[in-house]
């Protein structure tokens, strides 16, 4: 059969349209790429607004939800009794790597079951679910169901299985991509384009749970923009339909069948639900996919920034009135923010006069920026706002991010702190890589103010407020300086394994 292309700009419309193509959806349109127009049929109310049933809106959207299977090789522990606490693979790892992230690998590496073990490939097996945006075989599933599969397999709802293509992957948003042949056109779904979900509006999922098989659940959008630390771009909606393992990249649907939300991720203790999940939403999705659908990779707009968030004592130790913006704790050589005078402890008010109100709203506006763009942003640097003009650059790959950690003697007390100089002994004995300068952090309180903001030994002091620093002497100056003018806090830029961060230093008893 002859693939039909569309560029971008049109496949992005597609995918923003409300069709149901197939048998299952008489009265609507068969091509979801060929509709101009839809009409999708209001659900049935009953009195009260609530719905009387989902089974319509179930029987048009279920064809086109299909089953995920992949396998592949992955790498275990020898079967000599050290055993990790969990399968590796299983739901439970699943989890911790999802919610936990880094110290999972820390927790891995440091289990007292005796010498690291060996490791040796085995066969896994792994299943999600995922959904038909195109009736020519496209399908959207989540990057983790199709992670390090040697073959995918897709089956259908009326049992058919194909074997899958990857058209492309995006781990940032943890979005995928594949196509099947199966000869002859599908049923296919389209994403909510008005992005008009609100909590408390009705959501209905469709996926394969445990391997049932098509499963449908209800519920309701219980929040959204939840942020829950596994990317740059999360935004996701929190819904408390039930969906479990295997729910994976299946779609979340408003009562209209338009996907509002692509499922990702569960919160539980146990891996099975307690009605905390998280979707993908449909604004967000839909353009990945599309990008996708393009040309396998996904374009994002790059500053070359860390920033944090600005916190109520960062505020005040920056003389800003409100915690609002983007802190900047470091900026990467080279990088678009580089050339155009950004520096490490500005804070980023706007962009183009999209006004950043929180930290975790830079990423997402700079990535859907185009690289060559020309922007205006606005700035707090050293007590006053100012505007710099700064090319975007298109996010890399892979980059090399900036790293640096930052000797010892009695700092002031108050804050529970004991510092030292950078020389060969104090760089051997905490690693700190040649060419940091700072001062690095032996000794603290644990009781002391610094340990209550999260700092300890390792630590690395590269600046203190406006001035770098390079021995105890100057720490307690600057110090010195902000009691003088009787601040609450005093501003303080560490290093830690290869990351910098601001920590607001607390001068006075909360």
């Amino acid at each position: 059969m002859e693939q039909r292309k569309l560029n971008r700009r049109a496949w992005g419309a597609v995918l923003g349209a409300a069709a149901i193509g197939g048998a299952a959806a008489a009265g609507l349109t068969t091509n979801a790429l060929m509709a101009e127009t839809t009409v999708t049929p209001p659900p049935i109310v009953a009195q009260g607004g609530l719905p009387a049933s989902f089974a319509d809106v179930i029987e048009q959207v279920s064809p086109a939800v299909v089953n995920i299977q992949v396998s592949g090789t992955v790498e275990s522990v020898s079967a000599d009794g050290r055993m990790p606490p969990f399968p590796h693979g299983g739901p439970a790892e699943e989890f911790f790597k999802r919610f936990f992230g880094e110290d999972m690998k820390r927790f891995h590496r440091d289990r007292r079951f005796g010498a690291r073990p060996d490791r040796m490939p085995h066969p896994s097996r792994g299943a999600g679910s995922g959904f038909i945006v195109d009736p020519d075989g496209y399908i959207v599933t989540n990057n983790h169901v199709i992670d390090g599969a040697e073959q995918i397999t897709v089956t259908l709802q009326d049992g058919d299985a194909f074997e899958a293509d990857v058209v492309g992957r995006d781990a940032r948003t943890d979005l995928a991509l594949i196509k099947i042949d199966a000869g002859e056109l599908l049923p296919a779904v389209g994403f909510d384009e008005a992005d008009s979900t609100r909590p408390g509006d009705w959501v209905i999922t469709v996926g394969n749970p445990f391997g049932l098989g098509h499963t449908v659940t209800a519920g309701i959008v219980s929040a959204r923009g939840r942020d829950i630390n596994v990317g740059p771009y999360d935004d996701f909606l929190q819904i408390d339909a039930p969906i479990n393992k295997g729910n994976s990249g299946g779609p979340a649907f408003n009562l209209y069948g338009k996907v509002v939300g692509v499922n990702a991720a569960i919160f539980s203790p146990s891996g099975g639900n307690v009605g905390i999940g998280f979707a993908i939403p449909a604004s967000t999705a839909r353009n990945v996919v599309a990008d996708l659908r393009d040309d396998g990779t996904v374009e994002r707009g790059w500053l070359g920034v860390h920033i944090q968030r600005v916190t109520e004592d960062l505020a005040d130790g920056l003389g800003l009135d409100a915690p609002t913006g983007a802190l900047v704790s470091d900026v990467t050589a080279g990088g678009p923010a580089d050339a155009a005078g950004l520096r490490t402890g500005d804070v980023i008010l706007s962009v183009d006069g999209r006004k950043i109100e929180e930290m975790r709203l830079l990423p997402r506006v700079i990535a859907g920026i185009e690289e060559g763009t020309d922007v205006d942003i606005a700035i707090w640097r050293g007590g006053a706002s100012r505007t710099l003009s700064v090319q975007i650059g298109r996010l890399p790959e892979r980059r090399q991010l900036a790293a640096a950690m930052p000797h010892t003697g009695a700092d002031p007390s108050e804050l529970g702190l004991g510092l030292a100089e950078l020389d060969a002994d104090t760089r051997r004995a905490f690693a700190v890589a040649d060419g940091v300068d700072g001062v690095v952090v032996v000794d603290i309180d644990p009781d002391g103010r610094a340990a209550a903001k999260g700092v300890r030994p390792g630590d690395v002091i590269v600046r203190v407020d406006d001035a770098h620093v390079t021995s105890p002497a100057d720490v307690a100056a600057k110090i010195a300086d902000a009691r003088r003018a009787d601040r609450a806090s005093v501003l303080v830029l560490i290093h830690r394994q290869d990351r910098q961060r601001f920590v607001a230093l607390p001068l006075k008893d909360a």
